[in-house]
């Protein structure tokens, strides 16, 4: 049975006071219906700055109550689908992103999304990339803005956050209040406009729970690699904790030294770039599954 979460429910953080949308059993699949990052206001180029409420930037749906994740847990979720509706809109603005300092006025573009591709003009057509940009759990302490990326994951912009990837999230409050949004077609390492093809659209999800493991920030897992993902004041500071985090997950785990194990890090990790315009700077450390498979490693997570 899937269950379905329509995307009437918007909330504007990630808070342990919200009360739950919809609660699931442990193992539940659900299909979760989201506004674009705009809560679907820009449906033309006629759109000013003025005319948006921007107290509805970056809804999420949400949020879902995971029966028996418990503080001290992790909460692991498949991205089993992602359906993109049939538009999608980017914008700039005026002292915003990595070159907001030359741009004059807030500006819209409307990209139809047709066969697989999104039409960014009539010479371009960009393969579509659909991601996840803001997704995560009630934190323990304060709410936390949508816009802001953190421990409990939030808006990470992780172009890797697709289709077949699996998450894993500390769960800091009973059933976790999981909670996802701002969708887009496509985004590029940074975002550095801080939109990426903005859309709505419907994300499928399937729900585990890892009981009493240990977890700082959010993990994520494809097919053939695992991430650390890490976001802070400055990118530099985030770059550290990714790898840092990577680190104390196989230590004990790789029979290397700590020297040998940073070595390796060096040889064959990636540090790469989530988005730099957001609140907090995010970044994750990639490492193939291949060279866990080469020291026998079968679970990076718990003894």
């Amino acid at each position: 049975m899937v269950f379905k979460l329509a995307k009437s429910t918007p909330v504007y953080n990630f808070s342990k006071y919200h009360h739950p949308s919809i609660t699931v059993e442990n193992g539940s699949t659900i299909e979760i219906e989201t506004y674009d990052c705009y809560e679907d206001q820009i449906q033309s180029t006629d759109s000013t700055y003025e005319s948006l409420d921007w107290d509805k930037v970056n809804p999420t749906t949400g949020p879902i109550f995971v029966r028996g994740a418990e503080r001290g847990d992790i909460l692991v979720v498949t991205i089993d689908a992602i359906e993109l509706s049939d538009q999608g809109v980017m914008s700039v603005s005026p002292g915003k992103g990595v070159l907001g300092d030359q741009i004059e006025k807030f500006e819209t573009k409307i990209i139809p999304i047709r066969n697989n591709k999104a039409i960014f003009d009539e010479r371009l057509e960009i393969p579509l990339n659909p991601m996840v940009g803001v997704i995560g759990v009630a934190p323990y302490a304060d709410p936390v803005s949508n816009g802001t990326p953190g421990s409990h994951g939030g808006n990470m912009d992780n172009k890797m956050i697709t289709t077949g990837t699996t998450l894993y999230f500390p769960v800091a409050t009973d059933g976790a209040l999981f909670a996802l949004g701002d969708l887009h077609a496509a985004m590029g390492d940074g975002e550095v406009s801080v939109t990426g093809i903005e859309i709505a659209g419907k994300v499928t999800v399937t729900f585990d729970i890892i009981k009493q493991v240990a977890l700082a920030n959010p993990l994520l897992e494809t097919v053939d690699k695992i991430a650390t993902i890490a976001s802070a004041r400055t990118l530099d500071e985030a770059v550290k904790i990714s790898v840092a985090d990577m680190a104390k997950l196989l230590q004990g785990k790789i029979n290397l030294s700590f020297s040998e194990l940073t070595m390796l890090f060096s040889a064959v990790g990636q540090t790469e770039i989530c988005q730099v315009v957001d609140p907090l700077m995010t970044a994750r450390f990639v490492l193939p599954k291949w060279v866990l498979a080469s020291y026998g490693v079968e679970s990076f997570l718990g003894e």
